[in-house]
């Protein structure tokens, strides 16, 4: 099952497309696909959409080995993608993926057995008021601990950086059960020590069945990875999933697998090669440590 855990990372700011290069990119996905990142009026933003859903058609091509013109990708009600897929590998009885982009990085994490989220954060100071009032708009979606913890940090970019480590957790695991905000990122509560050996509670309840990392970024950016039971998957994401019940023995061999790094990516290598582009030489590995639970 290990082929199935990926974790992979685009900068892209070092990636400033002629008209040319970005439309032969673009080209790659289907029109459905095409429409979704051109409707963006923004060039930043029509990239890490592109980007975004290069890395998903290039993920499941490699791991999966499905033509990328045989790759569909639905979303559920909540907005989480997951591939229509009726052929499941033995090997990855539930798997699964998801992106997120936020400043500088796209990111994209997958799962053979396990839900999986993912979550990129940038750490930008307020620019219109002070980083105590910006964070207190945001204090309900904290728990008590967790907002003593924020405010008793340190320094005021020390308040925003924890700020925004929490909110980076919070987030990985709200996706990986499928349902955004709308779950309640405040029900989930972090601990951890000096941001390792992390651990989360629901309504006061252990997860024990989880799993989740953080690491640090160039320029002042996170990425969180959760990794978890799909017991907990939303009903519309558990429609898409093919087992949500496992014996202990059998779910432990998915949960306890290594948590991989994440490897950096460039857009040549998102493109197939029957596309015209030739596949470059896979980019060194972030060498960053993992924090895990």
């Amino acid at each position: 099952m290990e082929k199935g855990v990926r974790r992979w990372l685009v900068d892209t700011s070092k990636w400033n497309p002629a008209p040319h290069d970005f439309s032969s990119a673009l080209s790659v996905l289907p029109q459905h696909e095409r429409s979704s990142i051109t409707r963006f009026l923004r060039m930043e933003d029509r990239k890490q959409a592109l980007v975004s859903r290069l890395l998903q058609y290039a993920l499941i091509h490699e791991v999966l080995g499905i033509p990328y013109n045989e790759i569909v990708i639905n979303r559920t009600f909540e907005g989480k993608p997951y591939l229509e897929c009726s052929h499941v590998d033995a090997g990855f009885p539930n798997f699964n993926f998801n992106v997120s982009h936020d400043g500088d990085y796209v990111a994209i994490a997958s799962e053979p057995l396990c839900l999986v989220g993912v979550d990129v954060v940038c750490c930008i100071k307020p620019l219109k008021e002070s980083v105590p009032e910006f964070i207190e708009n945001f204090s309900s979606y904290f728990s008590s601990l967790e907002w003593d913890n924020i405010i008793n940090t340190g320094t005021s970019d020390e308040i925003l950086a924890d700020f925004y480590r929490y909110w980076c957790l919070k987030e990985a695991f709200v996706k990986a059960v499928g349902s955004g905000l709308a779950y309640g990122v405040d029900k989930i509560e972090f601990h951890h020590t000096n941001w390792t050996n992390i651990s989360a509670k629901v309504d006061g309840e252990p997860l024990t069945e989880w799993r989740f990392w953080l690491l640090e970024l160039p320029e002042r950016h996170w990425v969180a990875v959760a990794r978890g039971h799909p017991r907990f998957a939303t009903e519309s994401y558990k429609r898409t999933i093919s087992k949500a019940e496992f014996d202990v023995e059998d779910y432990h061999k998915g949960l306890n697998l290594p948590n991989v790094a994440f490897v950096t990516r460039i857009i040549e290598q998102l493109i197939p090669v029957s596309h015209g582009e030739e596949k470059q030489p896979e980019q060194d590995l972030l060498h960053l440590s993992s924090r895990e639970a």
